[in-house]
């Protein structure tokens, strides 16, 4: 998701309620004001739940740390080792605001927010990167990482005695970004691959599926690789997935081009996470092992055009593979070499002189291979990867053609988990 889409998603303070606390605070029998910042803080609080007389149940101070770059210019007389030290004070219940907390029967909540360095033990680690950058020499953060940062709320509860912690947190990240604290709470599954099935559908009622592709291969949950078809899923599986998927769209009566995905376990189950109403980055996949021009029907389902082939009418023969071609700094574009070749694709927007900032989307462009086999495939890929030149521009080209190199990638026996360490 985009960062404009999520900010959009960000639910409005409630004007109407903070007035309602204001009033009330004002009615009480002492003078106008008088309990100063706790009084506005109130009114804050009655704004975002929407709630005059929110309850303030079970209470937690939550303490966020953080360490801004920009102290290298000697903006400060203490560097980040001091933001860690106190931190690791506030995690073993060291600090007075301990203390006061302790007095008034709140929890302490320490809150790596982006620290230099290592974790803390005993720190909620909720860092998008090890400190922001200094903004006296560029933008302290990239375009994802506000994506990332905006979109945070999920919490990992492993054992029973995790629950007090992951909740208050889940809670004070919801109220501060989106005006509501509500929870829930799914399985999690783990370890797992990212599948998800493309769909057609008209408004006759027609649904076709083209296959699934593999998405498995992420870095802080935005996609590198995507696979079509998955070397995990069976043609069983599959049989099954897009008998499933199709009866869920005809259910809910969808019309377009549209992604359900889901989570595949090692036991083979398929566990449904969401659908997508719209093209994703990577139908190109799909597009060059189906032929199917999913730009086109898109368009034409909207005008209510239906589909003039069927399910069987799908071949899902061969194998294509997609590389996502990030900047890894801003720059301007001096040359560019796109490879050539049959079934050889690259989408993007580059020409020579353009500039790419830091401030949007790092995806340059999608390098996209289609073979008869996965293992053809697999090499046109490298070759590919080795002949596209983007120069002016640093880019993950050569990370990619690291991990398309990768024994466990090039036999199909990665997860989620495939990136972790790197």
């Amino acid at each position: 998701m985009e960062l404009r889409e999520l900010l959009q998603n960000i639910t409005p303070p409630d004007e109407a309620a903070r007035e309602q606390a204001h009033r009330r605070w004002a009615a009480c029998a002492k003078p106008l004001g008088s309990l100063g910042l706790l009084e506005t803080a109130l009114e804050d609080i009655a704004a975002l739940t929407g709630d005059a007389q929110a309850p303030l149940l079970p209470r937690a101070v939550l303490v966020l740390c953080a360490d801004n770059g920009v102290v290298a210019q000697g903006v400060t007389q203490t560097d980040s080792s001091v933001t860690a030290a106190v931190t690791r004070n506030l995690a073993a219940g060291r600090t007075s605001v301990c203390r006061m907390a302790q007095a008034a029967q709140c929890a302490v909540v320490p809150v790596d927010m982006g620290m230099a360095g290592d974790p803390v033990p005993g720190v909620a680690d909720c860092r998008i990167a090890a400190g922001t950058a200094d903004f006296t020499q560029g933008p302290a953060m990239t375009r994802a990482q506000a994506v990332e940062a905006v979109g945070r709320g999920i919490r990992l509860v492993s054992a029973p005695n995790e629950m007090t912690q992951a909740y208050a947190l889940a809670v004070a990240e919801g109220e501060a970004s989106f005006g509501d604290g509500s929870v829930y709470m799914e399985k999690y599954v783990h370890p797992a691959r990212h599948i998800e099935v493309q769909v057609l559908a008209d408004e006759a009622g027609n649904v076709v599926c083209l296959g699934e592709r593999d998405c498995s291969v992420q870095r802080h949950h935005q996609k590198l690789i995507e696979e079509s078809p998955s070397p995990a899923v069976s043609r069983s599986q599959r049989k099954k997935l897009m008998e499933l998927t199709a009866r869920a769209v005809k259910a809910i009566g969808y019309v377009g081009v549209g992604t359900l995905e889901f989570l595949l376990d090692r036991d083979g189950r398929f566990w449904f996470m969401e659908m997508n109403l719209r093209l994703q980055v990577e139908h190109g996949v799909t597009e060059m092992l189906t032929q199917v021009d999913l730009v086109k029907w898109q368009i034409r389902t909207a005008a209510g055009v239906p589909l003039n082939f069927q399910q069987q009418n799908v071949a899902l023969n061969g194998a294509c593979v997609e590389c996502r071609i990030n900047a890894l700094t801003p720059g301007t574009l001096s040359m560019l070499h796109v490879p050539g070749g049959p079934f050889v694709r690259f989408d993007t927007y580059l020409v020579s002189g353009i500039s790419v900032s830091p401030y949007y989307d790092a995806l340059l462009g999608k390098l996209i291979v289609y073979a008869g086999t996965r293992e053809e495939a697999m090499r046109k890929m490298k070759a590919a990867l080795c002949e596209l030149v983007v120069e002016g521009i640093e880019t993950n080209i050569a990370e990619q053609l690291e991990l398309v190199s990768d024994p466990r990638f090039m036999t199909g026996q990665y997860d989620l988990t495939f990136m972790e360490g790197r």
